[in-house]
Protein backbone atom coordinates (compact mmCIF):
# COMPACT_ATOMS: atom_id res chain seq x y z
CA UNK A 1 0.00 0.00 0.00
CA UNK A 2 1.15 3.35 -0.69
CA UNK A 3 1.19 5.44 2.88
CA UNK A 4 2.44 8.81 1.31
CA UNK A 5 0.05 10.97 0.03
CA UNK A 6 0.80 12.80 -3.37
CA UNK A 7 -1.32 14.85 -5.05
CA UNK A 8 -4.48 13.19 -7.26
CA UNK A 9 -3.61 14.23 -10.89
CA UNK A 10 -0.04 12.48 -9.92
CA UNK A 11 -1.26 9.60 -8.63
CA UNK A 12 -3.74 9.18 -11.34
CA UNK A 13 -0.74 8.69 -13.65
CA UNK A 14 0.66 5.81 -11.65
CA UNK A 15 -3.21 4.10 -11.72
CA UNK A 16 -2.73 4.61 -15.51
CA UNK A 17 1.03 3.04 -15.57
CA UNK A 18 -0.17 0.00 -13.35
CA UNK A 19 -3.00 -0.18 -15.63
CA UNK A 20 -0.32 -0.66 -18.58
CA UNK A 21 -1.97 2.55 -19.62
CA UNK A 22 1.21 4.57 -20.63
CA UNK A 23 0.24 6.47 -23.77
CA UNK A 24 -2.42 9.11 -23.60
CA UNK A 25 -4.41 10.15 -26.26
CA UNK A 26 -6.42 13.62 -26.49
CA UNK A 27 -6.44 17.32 -26.68
CA UNK A 28 -5.97 19.74 -23.61
CA UNK A 29 -7.70 22.17 -22.01
CA UNK A 30 -8.20 25.02 -19.41
CA UNK A 31 -9.95 22.91 -16.81
CA UNK A 32 -7.40 19.91 -17.07
CA UNK A 33 -4.44 21.92 -17.45
CA UNK A 34 -3.34 21.01 -13.74
CA UNK A 35 -3.61 16.98 -14.13
CA UNK A 36 -1.38 17.73 -18.05
CA UNK A 37 0.98 19.66 -16.42
CA UNK A 38 1.60 16.32 -14.38
CA UNK A 39 1.49 14.12 -17.42
CA UNK A 40 3.92 16.02 -19.17
CA UNK A 41 6.36 15.81 -16.44
CA UNK A 42 5.83 12.16 -15.65
CA UNK A 43 8.25 9.70 -16.35
CA UNK A 44 7.65 6.44 -18.69
CA UNK A 45 4.40 8.58 -20.09
CA UNK A 46 3.56 9.97 -22.91
CA UNK A 47 0.62 12.18 -24.00
CA UNK A 48 -0.03 11.90 -27.68
CA UNK A 49 -1.54 15.45 -28.78
CA UNK A 50 -4.54 15.72 -31.95
CA UNK A 51 -5.78 18.47 -33.09
CA UNK A 52 -9.28 18.01 -32.55
CA UNK A 53 -11.48 15.26 -29.97
CA UNK A 54 -12.61 13.41 -32.96
CA UNK A 55 -9.04 12.84 -34.23
CA UNK A 56 -7.95 11.91 -30.51
CA UNK A 57 -10.63 9.37 -29.93
CA UNK A 58 -10.43 7.76 -33.60
CA UNK A 59 -6.18 7.27 -32.88
CA UNK A 60 -6.88 5.67 -29.65
CA UNK A 61 -9.64 3.55 -31.16
CA UNK A 62 -7.29 2.01 -33.73
CA UNK A 63 -4.42 1.57 -31.20
CA UNK A 64 -6.84 -0.51 -29.20
CA UNK A 65 -7.78 -2.39 -31.91
CA UNK A 66 -4.50 -2.84 -32.92
CA UNK A 67 -3.23 -3.69 -29.51
CA UNK A 68 -5.86 -5.97 -28.33
CA UNK A 69 -6.08 -4.04 -25.11
CA UNK A 70 -7.39 -0.62 -23.59
CA UNK A 71 -6.71 2.30 -24.50
CA UNK A 72 -6.60 5.84 -23.15
CA UNK A 73 -8.66 9.21 -24.05
CA UNK A 74 -8.93 12.42 -22.68
CA UNK A 75 -11.24 14.86 -23.49
CA UNK A 76 -11.88 18.49 -22.71
CA UNK A 77 -15.31 18.86 -20.61
CA UNK A 78 -18.35 19.11 -22.17
CA UNK A 79 -17.17 20.96 -25.89
CA UNK A 80 -14.66 18.05 -25.71
CA UNK A 81 -17.03 15.30 -25.26
CA UNK A 82 -19.61 16.41 -27.46
CA UNK A 83 -16.82 16.63 -30.31
CA UNK A 84 -16.12 12.98 -29.49
CA UNK A 85 -18.84 11.42 -29.11
CA UNK A 86 -19.38 10.63 -32.77
CA UNK A 87 -16.51 8.65 -32.59
CA UNK A 88 -17.25 7.10 -29.62
CA UNK A 89 -20.13 5.58 -30.59
CA UNK A 90 -18.32 3.96 -33.07
CA UNK A 91 -16.42 2.29 -30.54
CA UNK A 92 -19.42 1.51 -28.76
CA UNK A 93 -20.73 -0.50 -31.57
CA UNK A 94 -17.39 -2.39 -31.58
CA UNK A 95 -17.05 -2.60 -28.54
CA UNK A 96 -13.34 -1.10 -28.13
CA UNK A 97 -12.09 -0.96 -24.51
CA UNK A 98 -11.54 3.06 -24.67
CA UNK A 99 -10.83 4.68 -21.11
CA UNK A 100 -11.81 8.28 -21.58
CA UNK A 101 -11.50 10.55 -18.74
CA UNK A 102 -12.44 14.80 -19.32
CA UNK A 103 -11.73 17.57 -16.35
CA UNK A 104 -14.24 19.80 -15.24
CA UNK A 105 -13.74 23.44 -13.39
CA UNK A 106 -14.60 21.64 -9.91
CA UNK A 107 -17.13 20.18 -7.60
CA UNK A 108 -16.88 23.80 -5.35
CA UNK A 109 -18.45 25.05 -8.89
CA UNK A 110 -21.42 22.60 -9.37
CA UNK A 111 -23.81 25.01 -8.55
CA UNK A 112 -22.93 28.44 -10.53
CA UNK A 113 -23.77 26.74 -13.57
CA UNK A 114 -20.85 28.72 -15.39
CA UNK A 115 -18.99 28.45 -18.80
CA UNK A 116 -18.71 25.48 -20.03
CA UNK A 117 -20.78 23.47 -16.55
CA UNK A 118 -22.40 20.72 -18.13
CA UNK A 119 -23.44 17.00 -17.10
CA UNK A 120 -20.47 14.96 -18.70
CA UNK A 121 -21.94 11.81 -17.25
CA UNK A 122 -25.57 12.37 -19.04
CA UNK A 123 -23.63 13.39 -22.03
CA UNK A 124 -21.25 10.28 -21.91
CA UNK A 125 -23.91 7.50 -21.08
CA UNK A 126 -25.30 6.63 -24.37
CA UNK A 127 -21.85 5.78 -25.90
CA UNK A 128 -20.26 4.09 -22.77
CA UNK A 129 -20.80 0.64 -21.04
CA UNK A 130 -20.12 2.95 -17.78
CA UNK A 131 -20.42 6.65 -16.81
CA UNK A 132 -19.59 8.08 -13.40
CA UNK A 133 -17.89 11.58 -11.88
CA UNK A 134 -15.72 10.92 -9.45
CA UNK A 135 -16.43 13.94 -6.51
CA UNK A 136 -14.16 12.64 -3.82
CA UNK A 137 -10.53 12.61 -3.68
CA UNK A 138 -10.60 9.16 -1.93
CA UNK A 139 -11.35 7.60 -4.42
CA UNK A 140 -10.53 8.37 -7.73
CA UNK A 141 -8.17 5.81 -8.49
CA UNK A 142 -10.90 3.00 -6.68
CA UNK A 143 -13.03 4.67 -9.89
CA UNK A 144 -10.78 3.92 -12.31
CA UNK A 145 -9.57 0.56 -11.41
CA UNK A 146 -13.49 -0.29 -11.63
CA UNK A 147 -13.73 1.97 -15.26
CA UNK A 148 -10.68 -0.45 -16.64
CA UNK A 149 -12.29 -3.40 -15.45
CA UNK A 150 -15.47 -2.60 -16.95
CA UNK A 151 -13.91 -1.75 -20.13
CA UNK A 152 -12.05 -4.77 -20.56
CA UNK A 153 -14.73 -7.32 -19.23
CA UNK A 154 -16.91 -8.74 -22.60
CA UNK A 155 -18.53 -7.43 -23.98
CA UNK A 156 -16.00 -4.94 -24.29
CA UNK A 157 -16.36 -1.47 -24.85
CA UNK A 158 -15.59 2.76 -23.93
CA UNK A 159 -15.80 3.45 -20.67
CA UNK A 160 -16.11 7.56 -19.19
CA UNK A 161 -15.07 9.08 -15.67
CA UNK A 162 -15.39 12.91 -15.11
CA UNK A 163 -12.34 13.99 -12.97
CA UNK A 164 -13.23 17.52 -11.46
CA UNK A 165 -10.04 19.69 -11.21
CA UNK A 166 -10.27 20.04 -7.58
CA UNK A 167 -10.62 16.86 -6.89
CA UNK A 168 -7.66 15.74 -8.43
CA UNK A 169 -5.78 18.66 -6.94
CA UNK A 170 -6.23 17.14 -3.46
CA UNK A 171 -3.53 14.59 -1.99
CA UNK A 172 -4.69 11.31 -2.44
CA UNK A 173 -2.88 8.33 -0.70
CA UNK A 174 -5.28 5.39 -2.45
CA UNK A 175 -3.08 2.30 -3.36
CA UNK A 176 -2.02 2.09 -6.23
CA UNK A 177 -2.55 -1.04 -7.77
CA UNK A 178 -3.84 -3.27 -11.20
CA UNK A 179 -7.08 -4.01 -12.06
CA UNK A 180 -9.17 -6.84 -12.06
CA UNK A 181 -10.67 -8.21 -14.67
CA UNK A 182 -12.36 -11.13 -14.74
CA UNK A 183 -11.99 -14.05 -16.76
CA UNK A 184 -14.68 -14.74 -19.17
CA UNK A 185 -13.29 -18.14 -20.93
CA UNK A 186 -16.82 -19.81 -20.06
CA UNK A 187 -17.13 -23.39 -21.61
CA UNK A 188 -20.59 -24.29 -22.10
CA UNK A 189 -21.54 -27.89 -20.37
CA UNK A 190 -21.67 -31.15 -22.22
CA UNK A 191 -25.06 -31.26 -22.65
CA UNK A 192 -25.49 -28.03 -23.87
CA UNK A 193 -22.86 -28.70 -26.85
CA UNK A 194 -24.49 -31.78 -27.12
CA UNK A 195 -27.53 -29.89 -27.96
CA UNK A 196 -26.02 -27.67 -29.98
CA UNK A 197 -24.58 -30.84 -32.28
CA UNK A 198 -28.20 -32.40 -32.24
CA UNK A 199 -29.49 -29.10 -34.09
CA UNK A 200 -26.99 -28.36 -36.34
CA UNK A 201 -25.89 -31.89 -37.71
CA UNK A 202 -28.27 -32.87 -39.86
CA UNK A 203 -28.44 -30.02 -41.70
CA UNK A 204 -28.79 -30.11 -45.46
CA UNK A 205 -28.55 -26.29 -46.22
CA UNK A 206 -26.62 -24.76 -42.55
CA UNK A 207 -25.02 -21.71 -42.52
CA UNK A 208 -22.90 -19.61 -40.05
CA UNK A 209 -23.42 -15.92 -38.99
CA UNK A 210 -20.59 -14.97 -37.37
CA UNK A 211 -18.78 -11.21 -35.68
CA UNK A 212 -15.64 -9.86 -33.89
CA UNK A 213 -16.87 -12.32 -30.74
CA UNK A 214 -14.72 -14.40 -32.68
CA UNK A 215 -11.97 -12.67 -32.84
CA UNK A 216 -11.55 -11.35 -29.40
CA UNK A 217 -11.66 -14.87 -28.54
CA UNK A 218 -8.67 -16.07 -31.34
CA UNK A 219 -11.41 -18.94 -32.01
CA UNK A 220 -10.59 -18.54 -35.63
CA UNK A 221 -9.25 -21.82 -36.24
CA UNK A 222 -12.23 -24.11 -34.55
CA UNK A 223 -14.98 -21.58 -36.37
CA UNK A 224 -13.40 -22.92 -39.43
CA UNK A 225 -13.35 -26.55 -37.81
CA UNK A 226 -16.85 -26.30 -37.18
CA UNK A 227 -17.72 -24.92 -40.60
CA UNK A 228 -15.88 -27.50 -43.02
CA UNK A 229 -17.50 -30.45 -39.99
CA UNK A 230 -21.34 -28.84 -41.42
CA UNK A 231 -20.08 -27.84 -44.69
CA UNK A 232 -21.70 -24.24 -43.56
CA UNK A 233 -21.86 -21.41 -45.46
CA UNK A 234 -19.85 -18.44 -43.56
CA UNK A 235 -21.71 -14.78 -43.18
CA UNK A 236 -19.86 -12.22 -41.39
CA UNK A 237 -22.20 -9.96 -39.31
CA UNK A 238 -21.32 -6.86 -37.96
CA UNK A 239 -17.39 -7.87 -38.31
CA UNK A 240 -14.36 -5.88 -38.35
CA UNK A 241 -11.46 -7.79 -38.14
CA UNK A 242 -10.36 -11.50 -39.31
CA UNK A 243 -12.85 -14.11 -37.89
CA UNK A 244 -12.56 -16.08 -41.01
CA UNK A 245 -9.71 -16.23 -43.57
CA UNK A 246 -10.92 -14.23 -46.65
CA UNK A 247 -9.40 -17.33 -48.92
CA UNK A 248 -11.31 -19.93 -46.93
CA UNK A 249 -13.75 -21.50 -49.14
CA UNK A 250 -16.52 -21.56 -47.10
CA UNK A 251 -16.48 -17.41 -46.36
CA UNK A 252 -19.03 -15.82 -48.04
CA UNK A 253 -18.33 -12.46 -46.95
CA UNK A 254 -20.37 -9.29 -45.29
CA UNK A 255 -24.38 -9.72 -44.76
CA UNK A 256 -23.80 -6.20 -44.98
CA UNK A 257 -25.02 -3.31 -42.57
CA UNK A 258 -28.09 -1.48 -44.90
CA UNK A 259 -30.72 -3.14 -45.93
CA UNK A 260 -32.40 -6.19 -43.69
CA UNK A 261 -34.21 -7.82 -46.84
CA UNK A 262 -30.50 -8.75 -47.95
CA UNK A 263 -29.81 -10.53 -44.81
CA UNK A 264 -33.10 -12.25 -45.10
CA UNK A 265 -32.07 -13.53 -48.53
CA UNK A 266 -28.98 -14.71 -47.40
CA UNK A 267 -30.08 -16.98 -44.54
CA UNK A 268 -33.86 -17.34 -45.67
CA UNK A 269 -33.19 -21.07 -47.06
CA UNK A 270 -31.17 -22.61 -44.04
CA UNK A 271 -32.36 -25.48 -42.51
CA UNK A 272 -29.91 -24.73 -39.60
CA UNK A 273 -28.23 -21.71 -38.18
CA UNK A 274 -25.27 -21.09 -36.05
CA UNK A 275 -24.65 -17.80 -34.75
CA UNK A 276 -21.17 -16.66 -33.19
CA UNK A 277 -20.12 -13.43 -31.83
CA UNK A 278 -21.93 -11.13 -32.86
CA UNK A 279 -25.77 -9.94 -33.27
CA UNK A 280 -28.46 -10.42 -35.70
CA UNK A 281 -28.84 -8.49 -37.50
CA UNK A 282 -27.16 -4.85 -37.49
CA UNK A 283 -28.56 -3.26 -40.35
CA UNK A 284 -30.41 0.31 -40.60
CA UNK A 285 -32.90 -1.13 -42.11
CA UNK A 286 -33.67 -4.52 -40.46
CA UNK A 287 -36.73 -6.94 -41.51
CA UNK A 288 -38.86 -6.68 -38.88
CA UNK A 289 -39.95 -10.09 -39.26
CA UNK A 290 -38.27 -13.61 -38.22
CA UNK A 291 -35.51 -13.70 -40.95
CA UNK A 292 -35.23 -17.18 -40.52
CA UNK A 293 -37.68 -20.16 -42.66
CA UNK A 294 -39.78 -22.16 -39.88
CA UNK A 295 -38.32 -24.80 -38.76
CA UNK A 296 -34.91 -23.41 -38.87
CA UNK A 297 -32.89 -24.68 -35.87
CA UNK A 298 -30.97 -21.45 -34.66
CA UNK A 299 -28.34 -22.05 -32.23
CA UNK A 300 -26.51 -18.75 -31.08
CA UNK A 301 -23.26 -18.58 -29.11
CA UNK A 302 -21.76 -15.67 -27.38
CA UNK A 303 -20.25 -14.18 -24.33
CA UNK A 304 -22.52 -11.39 -24.62
CA UNK A 305 -26.09 -12.81 -23.58
CA UNK A 306 -27.67 -9.28 -23.95
CA UNK A 307 -27.50 -10.01 -28.02
CA UNK A 308 -28.58 -13.40 -27.91
CA UNK A 309 -32.01 -14.04 -28.95
CA UNK A 310 -32.36 -9.84 -28.73
CA UNK A 311 -34.52 -9.51 -32.02
CA UNK A 312 -35.35 -13.30 -33.02
CA UNK A 313 -35.95 -16.42 -31.22
CA UNK A 314 -33.40 -18.98 -31.01
CA UNK A 315 -33.69 -22.64 -30.42
CA UNK A 316 -30.61 -22.52 -28.08
CA UNK A 317 -28.47 -20.01 -26.73
CA UNK A 318 -25.65 -20.92 -25.12
CA UNK A 319 -24.08 -17.60 -23.07
CA UNK A 320 -20.15 -19.04 -23.56
CA UNK A 321 -16.44 -18.08 -24.84
CA UNK A 322 -16.59 -18.83 -28.34
CA UNK A 323 -13.35 -20.40 -28.71
CA UNK A 324 -14.06 -23.20 -25.97
CA UNK A 325 -17.66 -23.47 -27.28
CA UNK A 326 -16.98 -23.98 -31.16
CA UNK A 327 -13.99 -26.55 -29.96
CA UNK A 328 -16.35 -28.67 -27.84
CA UNK A 329 -18.78 -28.11 -30.67
CA UNK A 330 -16.44 -29.26 -32.82
CA UNK A 331 -15.27 -32.98 -30.99
CA UNK A 332 -19.16 -33.33 -30.82
CA UNK A 333 -20.05 -33.42 -34.68
CA UNK A 334 -16.66 -35.31 -35.28
CA UNK A 335 -17.94 -37.56 -33.12
CA UNK A 336 -21.61 -37.71 -33.94
CA UNK A 337 -22.03 -37.18 -37.88
CA UNK A 338 -23.18 -40.43 -40.05
CA UNK A 339 -21.04 -41.25 -42.79
CA UNK A 340 -23.58 -39.29 -44.95
CA UNK A 341 -23.95 -36.20 -43.46
CA UNK A 342 -19.92 -36.16 -43.62
CA UNK A 343 -20.11 -36.96 -47.35
CA UNK A 344 -22.97 -34.19 -47.66
CA UNK A 345 -20.64 -31.85 -46.05
CA UNK A 346 -17.89 -32.41 -47.82
CA UNK A 347 -19.65 -32.25 -50.87
CA UNK A 348 -20.84 -28.66 -50.09
CA UNK A 349 -17.42 -28.08 -48.94
CA UNK A 350 -16.26 -29.11 -52.43
CA UNK A 351 -18.47 -27.00 -54.58
CA UNK A 352 -17.40 -23.53 -52.57
CA UNK A 353 -13.98 -25.16 -53.39
CA UNK A 354 -14.76 -25.03 -57.26
CA UNK A 355 -16.57 -22.07 -57.20
CA UNK A 356 -13.72 -19.76 -55.11
CA UNK A 357 -11.01 -21.05 -57.66
CA UNK A 358 -12.97 -20.39 -60.91
CA UNK A 359 -13.64 -16.93 -59.26
CA UNK A 360 -9.92 -16.02 -58.61
CA UNK A 361 -9.23 -17.30 -62.37
CA UNK A 362 -11.53 -14.62 -63.81
CA UNK A 363 -10.16 -12.33 -61.23
CA UNK A 364 -8.56 -9.84 -63.72
CA UNK A 365 -6.92 -6.17 -63.45
CA UNK A 366 -9.54 -3.86 -64.63
CA UNK A 367 -6.84 -1.09 -64.90
CA UNK A 368 -8.33 1.59 -63.58
CA UNK A 369 -5.65 3.75 -61.13
CA UNK A 370 -6.99 2.12 -58.07
CA UNK A 371 -7.06 -1.26 -59.04
CA UNK A 372 -2.92 -0.98 -60.58
CA UNK A 373 -2.35 0.66 -57.31
CA UNK A 374 -3.48 -2.32 -55.07
CA UNK A 375 -2.09 -4.68 -57.48
CA UNK A 376 1.45 -3.27 -57.22
CA UNK A 377 1.05 -2.56 -53.31
CA UNK A 378 0.30 -6.22 -52.92
CA UNK A 379 3.14 -6.94 -55.08
CA UNK A 380 5.71 -4.79 -53.74
CA UNK A 381 4.95 -5.95 -49.98
CA UNK A 382 4.18 -9.68 -50.56
CA UNK A 383 0.52 -8.44 -48.82
CA UNK A 384 2.78 -8.05 -45.69
CA UNK A 385 0.78 -5.14 -44.19
CA UNK A 386 -1.96 -3.78 -41.68
CA UNK A 387 -5.03 -2.62 -43.33
CA UNK A 388 -7.21 0.08 -41.76
CA UNK A 389 -10.52 -0.11 -44.19
CA UNK A 390 -12.27 2.76 -44.39
CA UNK A 391 -12.74 2.73 -48.12
CA UNK A 392 -16.52 2.00 -47.90
CA UNK A 393 -17.63 1.47 -51.74
CA UNK A 394 -14.54 0.50 -52.78
CA UNK A 395 -13.78 -1.35 -50.49
CA UNK A 396 -14.35 -4.56 -52.31
CA UNK A 397 -11.82 -3.69 -54.19
CA UNK A 398 -9.39 -3.17 -50.99
CA UNK A 399 -9.98 -6.97 -50.11
CA UNK A 400 -9.77 -8.10 -53.39
CA UNK A 401 -6.08 -7.21 -53.34
CA UNK A 402 -5.13 -7.39 -50.04
CA UNK A 403 -7.84 -9.58 -48.80
CA UNK A 404 -8.49 -10.04 -45.19
CA UNK A 405 -5.86 -12.87 -44.00
CA UNK A 406 -4.47 -12.99 -40.96
CA UNK A 407 -6.21 -11.83 -37.54
CA UNK A 408 -4.78 -8.35 -36.81
CA UNK A 409 -3.31 -7.41 -40.74
CA UNK A 410 -7.11 -5.94 -41.01
CA UNK A 411 -9.28 -3.73 -39.32
CA UNK A 412 -12.61 -2.30 -40.77
CA UNK A 413 -14.83 0.83 -40.02
CA UNK A 414 -17.74 0.51 -37.72
CA UNK A 415 -20.32 2.23 -36.06
CA UNK A 416 -21.73 4.27 -38.90
CA UNK A 417 -20.33 6.95 -38.90
CA UNK A 418 -17.43 8.75 -40.70
CA UNK A 419 -13.66 9.50 -40.29
CA UNK A 420 -12.46 6.50 -38.82
CA UNK A 421 -9.95 5.18 -41.23
CA UNK A 422 -7.03 7.79 -41.07
CA UNK A 423 -6.77 8.06 -37.38
CA UNK A 424 -7.46 4.50 -37.09
CA UNK A 425 -4.22 3.68 -39.52
CA UNK A 426 -2.32 6.48 -36.95
CA UNK A 427 -3.16 4.38 -33.80
CA UNK A 428 -2.37 1.13 -35.52
CA UNK A 429 1.22 2.28 -36.45
CA UNK A 430 1.90 3.67 -33.03
CA UNK A 431 0.67 0.01 -31.60
CA UNK A 432 2.79 -1.65 -34.45
CA UNK A 433 6.55 0.54 -35.51
CA UNK A 434 7.67 -2.44 -37.17
CA UNK A 435 4.64 -2.92 -39.42
CA UNK A 436 3.69 -1.51 -42.77
CA UNK A 437 0.31 0.34 -42.17
CA UNK A 438 -2.32 2.21 -44.62
CA UNK A 439 -5.18 3.59 -44.10
CA UNK A 440 -8.08 3.63 -46.67
CA UNK A 441 -10.57 6.04 -46.51
CA UNK A 442 -13.13 8.19 -48.78
CA UNK A 443 -12.74 11.86 -49.96
CA UNK A 444 -15.72 12.20 -47.58
CA UNK A 445 -14.09 9.97 -44.76
CA UNK A 446 -10.89 11.78 -45.14
CA UNK A 447 -12.26 15.56 -44.57
CA UNK A 448 -13.85 14.43 -41.14
CA UNK A 449 -10.54 13.68 -39.52
CA UNK A 450 -7.93 14.95 -41.99
CA UNK A 451 -6.07 16.81 -38.65
CA UNK A 452 -4.73 13.10 -38.25
CA UNK A 453 -1.72 13.67 -40.75
CA UNK A 454 -0.75 16.52 -38.85
CA UNK A 455 -0.40 14.14 -35.14
CA UNK A 456 1.76 11.40 -37.61
CA UNK A 457 3.87 14.17 -38.61
CA UNK A 458 4.20 15.60 -34.95
CA UNK A 459 5.50 12.18 -33.90
CA UNK A 460 7.17 10.71 -37.02
CA UNK A 461 4.54 8.25 -36.95
CA UNK A 462 4.97 6.65 -40.69
CA UNK A 463 1.51 5.10 -41.30
CA UNK A 464 0.26 5.86 -45.17
CA UNK A 465 -2.89 7.24 -46.55
CA UNK A 466 -5.05 6.39 -49.55
CA UNK A 467 -8.03 8.30 -50.54
CA UNK A 468 -10.43 6.68 -52.60
CA UNK A 469 -11.51 10.06 -54.28
CA UNK A 470 -14.48 9.81 -56.09
CA UNK A 471 -15.62 13.25 -55.29
CA UNK A 472 -19.11 12.22 -53.45
CA UNK A 473 -20.67 10.46 -50.49
CA UNK A 474 -20.55 7.82 -52.79
CA UNK A 475 -23.03 5.26 -50.45
CA UNK A 476 -25.22 7.82 -50.62
CA UNK A 477 -25.95 7.55 -54.23
CA UNK A 478 -25.91 3.88 -53.55
CA UNK A 479 -29.24 3.85 -50.87
CA UNK A 480 -30.96 6.64 -52.25
CA UNK A 481 -31.28 4.18 -55.67
CA UNK A 482 -32.23 1.62 -53.28
CA UNK A 483 -35.33 3.84 -51.31
CA UNK A 484 -36.44 4.85 -54.93
CA UNK A 485 -36.75 1.57 -56.14
CA UNK A 486 -38.27 0.24 -52.61
CA UNK A 487 -40.90 3.13 -53.04
CA UNK A 488 -41.10 3.31 -57.07
CA UNK A 489 -39.58 6.65 -57.46
CA UNK A 490 -38.35 7.66 -60.61
CA UNK A 491 -34.47 7.87 -60.96
CA UNK A 492 -33.09 11.35 -61.04
CA UNK A 493 -30.68 13.23 -60.21
CA UNK A 494 -28.83 12.53 -56.75
CA UNK A 495 -29.31 15.00 -54.24
CA UNK A 496 -26.90 17.86 -54.27
CA UNK A 497 -25.63 17.54 -50.84
CA UNK A 498 -24.21 14.20 -52.02
CA UNK A 499 -21.61 15.51 -54.58
CA UNK A 500 -17.83 16.91 -53.24
CA UNK A 501 -16.59 18.18 -56.62
CA UNK A 502 -16.92 21.62 -56.23
CA UNK A 503 -14.65 23.12 -55.58
CA UNK A 504 -12.56 20.35 -55.74
CA UNK A 505 -10.11 19.28 -52.95
CA UNK A 506 -5.89 19.12 -52.87
CA UNK A 507 -5.70 16.31 -50.64
CA UNK A 508 -1.96 15.72 -51.52
CA UNK A 509 -1.73 19.97 -51.21
CA UNK A 510 -3.68 19.18 -47.59
CA UNK A 511 -1.60 16.64 -46.42
CA UNK A 512 1.68 18.83 -47.07
CA UNK A 513 -0.04 21.69 -44.98
CA UNK A 514 -0.58 19.26 -42.07
CA UNK A 515 3.64 18.69 -42.46
CA UNK A 516 3.09 15.34 -44.46
CA UNK A 517 3.82 14.97 -48.04
CA UNK A 518 1.94 13.31 -50.74
CA UNK A 519 0.85 13.18 -54.57
CA UNK A 520 -2.11 12.67 -56.74
CA UNK A 521 -2.95 9.85 -59.09
CA UNK A 522 -5.04 10.55 -61.80
CA UNK A 523 -3.78 7.62 -64.52
CA UNK A 524 -3.07 4.05 -64.40
CA UNK A 525 0.64 4.51 -65.05
CA UNK A 526 1.05 6.65 -62.38
CA UNK A 527 -0.14 4.30 -59.75
CA UNK A 528 3.26 2.29 -59.87
CA UNK A 529 5.45 5.45 -59.09
CA UNK A 530 2.71 6.25 -56.73
CA UNK A 531 3.39 2.82 -54.39
CA UNK A 532 7.03 3.07 -55.07
CA UNK A 533 7.14 6.83 -53.78
CA UNK A 534 4.52 5.96 -50.82
CA UNK A 535 7.04 3.02 -49.37
CA UNK A 536 10.47 4.68 -49.63
CA UNK A 537 9.12 8.24 -48.23
CA UNK A 538 10.31 8.26 -44.44
CA UNK A 539 7.09 9.76 -42.60
CA UNK A 540 3.39 9.50 -43.14
CA UNK A 541 2.69 9.69 -46.96
CA UNK A 542 -0.89 10.38 -48.71
CA UNK A 543 -1.72 9.30 -52.04
CA UNK A 544 -4.95 10.75 -53.36
CA UNK A 545 -5.96 8.32 -56.23
CA UNK A 546 -8.82 9.90 -58.50
CA UNK A 547 -11.91 6.93 -59.23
Amino acid sequence: MNAEATPGRERLIEQFKADGLKVMFGNPGTVEQGFLDAVDAAADFRYVLALQETVAAGIADGYARATGGAALLQLHSGVGLGNGIGMLYQSLRGHTPLVVVAGDAGVRYDAMDAQMASDLVAMARPVTKYATRVTDPRSVLRTVRRAVKIALTPPRGPVFVALPMDVLDELNSEPVLPATVPLTDVAPSPASVGRAAALLAGAARPVVLVGDGVALSGAQAELAAVAELLGADVFEVDSSEVNIAASHPLRRGQTGHMFGPHSKELVGNADAVLIVGTYVFPEVFPELENPFRPGAKVVHIDLNAYEIAKNHPVDLGLAADPRHALRALAGVLEQRLTPAQRAAAAARLDVRTRERARTELAADDDGTPMAVFLRTLAERTGRDLIVFDEALTTSPLVTRYLPPERPGDYHLTRGGSLGVGFPGAVGAKLAHPDRLVVGFAGDGGTMYTHQALWTAARYGIDAKFVVCNNRKYRLLDDNIAQYWRERDIAEHPYPGSFDLAHPEIDFAGLARALGADGTRVEKPDEAVAAVARMLAHPGPYLVDIQI
